[in-house]
């Protein structure tokens, strides 16, 4: 078992593509365009990969590992999901989660030991690779309204059979960490005591508009334990580059007011030191000491090298101190050096 910070499993890169963008979540992406994007972010020298089974139920995965099989395996980090089989059927329900997506599957929850160690052999024959060196327990969250029971209920089963049966792979050198990958702060929470984690993914809950809860509660319990975070969703799935959407909400999600006026002002305080806002978010969700990666989801090759390009640049420091003076970031928040 692991018990210290010091063995615990961290991301040798710290910015990685994430793979939602390239299951269809948002609009159809053909394959030579997801084939571009990859190629892409691979030139710009992105070496972290995060896909999962849900991403268009299989399409993302088949479409990472059409590309990464080539690659040498030891030049890249990979990381994919579990909790989520699939199972291909004439009469599937795949277009019930992703109506942009051709994939053949049904999709079925399982938590268990047995399903976690049969979800990782899948993710690695639909992508044509021998390792993962990342698995993240998925959408065991309240937030999520397709569980089959209540999520209490799935992270209970998921304590007796997919939580030790990740730590024994671990032991093993079957994967080299593992943790949850939710949207939400309370599994996380939850798992840091009773589960033996190296790195989760946090999505949704450290970026520019919201981030107070994980800096005061979930950060400050999850270094207690040395357990690092990838961070996703730094841009609000696009929200403060302009899309129409906020999160994982589709276009037709009503944005909150609240949420609206605080992107307006954050761009009005950017334009006054010449920053980019998507600079300013990247760079903001990586600063963190318990952040060890950040993953973007993109759906071209000209966004991965915006993305990858933006945390490179320098930012005035006198930008944070604005937004801290004016109650857009939390007065303790890191902030990059």
């Amino acid at each position: 078992m692991q018990t210290d910070s010091v063995s615990r499993y961290r991301p040798p890169v710290d910015f990685g593509l994430g793979g939602v963008a390239l299951g269809n979540e948002f609009a159809i992406v053909d394959d030579r365009m997801a084939h571009g994007t990859l190629e892409a972010a691979w030139e710009a020298g992105v070496r972290y990969y995060d896909t999962s089974p849900w991403y268009g139920l299989g399409l993302s995965e088949r479409r990472f590992g059409a590309f990464l099989h080539a690659k040498p395996r030891d030049d890249y980090v990979l990381s994919s999901k579990v909790g989520k089989l699939l199972k291909a059927s004439p009469g599937n329900n795949a277009h019930e989660y992703f109506p942009f997506t051709p994939s053949p599957n049904n999709l079925i929850y399982d938590y268990t030991a047995d399903g976690v160690r049969r979800s990782i052999e899948d993710s690695l024959q639909r992508m044509g690779v021998d390792a993962l060196d990342m698995v993240f327990v998925h959408d065991l969250s309240p937030d999520n309204v397709t569980l089959p029971t209540p999520w209490e209920e799935q992270f209970g089963i998921a304590c007796n059979g997919a939580f030790p049966a990740l730590t024994r792979m671990r032991e093993e050198g079957i994967i080299k960490g593992w943790g949850l990958g939710v949207n939400s702060p309370e599994p996380i929470l939850k798992a840091l005591q009773v589960a033996d984690m190296d790195v989760c993914l946090l999505a949704r809950q450290y970026s520019l508009i919201d981030h107070a809860y994980a800096l005061h509660h979930v950060f400050p319990a999850a270094r207690e334990k040395g357990v690092s975070f990838v961070v996703g969703t730094a841009l609000n799935a696009g929200f403060l580059t302009g899309r129409p959407r906020y999160n994982y909400g589709k276009d037709s999600y009503i944005i909150p007011r609240a949420v609206l006026e605080k992107r307006d002002a954050l761009h009005e305080a950017a334009s006054l030191y010449g920053v980019d806002l998507r600079t300013a978010a990247l760079q903001f969700s990586a600063a963190p000491d318990v952040a060890s990666a950040l993953i973007v989801g993109a759906a071209s090759g000209d966004q991965i090298a915006a993305d990858y390009t933006a945390v490179q640049k320098p930012i005035p420091t006198d930008f944070w101190t604005e937004l801290k003076a004016r109650g857009l970031i939390e007065a303790d928040a890191p902030t990059p050096a």
